[in-house]
């Protein structure tokens, strides 16, 4: 059993027992959140979508830990004018783990 879930702007495929990195997310580690917006459901072959959403589905799901991603480096260059910059950035995730898909 699996579901296409929107979490913080993004679709992802879940299923249960699975850990997943997200964007950060306001809440406490250990915590348990829950999803509404579950676009499709795959029940062992019998598949619902959702006109946008399942009616009656949700997503539970346990935040593990918050993390931060690799280094993103951004370099900007106009060749033959002497400029170059770098910059860079850590983009913070949240790991949590699927619980219960209910459909």
């Amino acid at each position: 059993m699996y579901a296409i879930v929107e979490i913080g702007g993004q679709q992802l495929k879940v299923e249960e027992k699975a850990k997943v990195y997200v964007n950060l997310m306001d809440a406490e580690e250990g915590s348990t959140v829950d999803f509404e917006r579950v676009l499709l459901v795959d029940n062992d072959g019998k598949v619902t979508v959702g006109k946008p959403v399942v009616e009656g589905a949700k997503v539970s799901a346990k935040v593990l830990t918050h993390v931060k991603g690799d280094k993103v480096l951004v370099f900007k260059k106009k060749r033959r004018k002497g400029y170059q910059k770098m910059n860079g950035h850590r983009q913070q995730y949240t790991q949590i783990e699927i619980e219960k898909i209910t459909a």
